[in-house]
């Protein structure tokens, strides 16, 4: 089996390794892949014809400032894949430079498949008609995208989360406080302000504010904050010596997941994280802040109810979550401390939880494969040879 595969990123990147990893056991014999890859893929036997930084950027200007040489990547895998085509083309995520590929693979009647969904359920719904001009396949991770693409009339798969199969459906918080060293008792309350330097200046101050509101109402209350990426620490710190100098704050570089698994409550920015911790079963409070033109812009052409994964799964709001102008200490704070005080209401919320995540947990790398396998008319088992 000849597999084109482009990841775009590193999340990408933990999702083609074992969506490669399923193909090549579903066919052992003249297996080969190349395209775009980061450390996991290239371990597996991807032969990664550029670095994965090449498309790791984001923000319009960073974007600009990169074209030629995300043109001319572009442009040589098209040519690479004409000249040696290859038996299906995976695209996973990056959609502005996998989709205009995978169509233009299309249209030369290479079978091209792409790998979790762009958000055009939400927003910018028109990007529909170039989904379905561009891939012969869709594999989603959640099942309301798959839904969306059956209402279009575009062939899809849902497959499930490796996150989901990935985390544990039980988790203890008493094991993860013991692994970070903190506190074994008292109740704790996890502060993820984002993984990006943007994120992080729009919600750490108000998320700092929110701790210390909350501590003025529990004073015994300890708070812990995992920094995603080294350069974000000074940041992170000189923010604390500002707005929070006597909040009970310990920082931990990095262990996001861990410190999820430690809090009693987590404050944190909308994104994957949010997925991460309703599969660990915390109860959350979910906000997120953009800037005023970028909001200005985007809020007519988002069509959905809820931002908060947990809330887009569940079809309900299982948790708060606040956009912009709601974000204030005083409402995360009013928020987090519901949460500490009605346990009553976690029980339910994490009993939902445990619904939501089984319902997640399908081997999403196994199920991604069989339906690759299924689109270019082979059964599990049956190889193919290279061209």
């Amino acid at each position: 089996m000849q597999l084109g595969m482009v990841a775009g990123e590193l999340s990408g990147d933990l999702l083609g390794v074992g969506l490669l990893k399923a193909l090549q056991q579903q066919n052992p014999e003249n297996f080969y892949s190349t395209g775009i890859g980061g450390p996991n893929m290239i371990a597996a036997g991807l032969h990664s014809q550029f670095p994965l930084e090449t498309l790791s950027v984001m923000g319009l200007a960073e974007v600009l400032a990169h074209y030629w040489e995300i043109k001319r990547c572009f442009n040589q895998l098209h040519a690479h894949f004409l000249a040696q085509p290859p038996d299906v083309f995976i695209g996973i995520d990056a959609p502005d430079f996998n989709l205009p590929l995978e169509r233009l693979l299309k249209q030369a009647h290479i079978p091209s498949v792409h790998y979790v969904s762009p958000s055009v359920w939400a927003w910018r719904q028109y990007r529909v008609k170039r989904i379905a001009k561009s891939c012969d396949l869709m594999l989603t991770l959640f099942p309301f995208e798959a839904e969306y693409y059956q209402q279009q009339k575009i062939p899809v798969h849902f497959v499930g989360h490796p996150l989901a199969d990935e985390i544990p459906l039980e988790n203890d918080a008493l094991s993860a406080r013991r692994g970070l060293g903190i506190a074994e008792t008292g109740q704790w309350v996890a502060l993820l302000p984002g993984s990006r330097q943007m994120e992080v200046k729009q919600l750490t101050q108000v998320f700092l504010q929110a701790a210390q509101w909350l501590h003025a109402k529990q004073p015994q209350l300890q708070f812990i904050l995992p920094v995603a990426q080294a350069k974000l620490r000074p940041i992170i710190e000189q923010l604390i010596a500002e707005f929070a100098p006597e909040l009970p704050m310990t920082l931990v570089d990095g262990k996001s997941r861990e410190v999820m698994a430690a809090a009693d409550v987590v404050l944190m920015a909308s994104g994957t994280a949010t997925l991460e911790a309703m599969l660990l079963k915390r109860p959350m409070v979910v906000a997120y802040r953009v800037a005023a033109l970028t909001y200005w812009i985007a809020k007519p052409l988002i069509k959905i109810p809820h931002f908060a994964l947990p809330n887009l799964l569940a079809r309900q709001a299982l948790v708060p979550e606040f956009l912009q102008h709601a974000v204030t200490p005083e409402n995360l704070g009013v928020a987090v401390l519901n949460w500490l005080q009605r346990p009553e209401e976690v029980q339910a919320l994490q009993a939902r939880f445990m619904e939501l995540h089984q319902e997640l947990r399908k081997n999403a790398s196994e199920q991604a494969a069989r339906a690759i396998m299924g689109l270019l008319g082979l059964s599990q088992g049956n190889s193919i040879t290279m061209r």
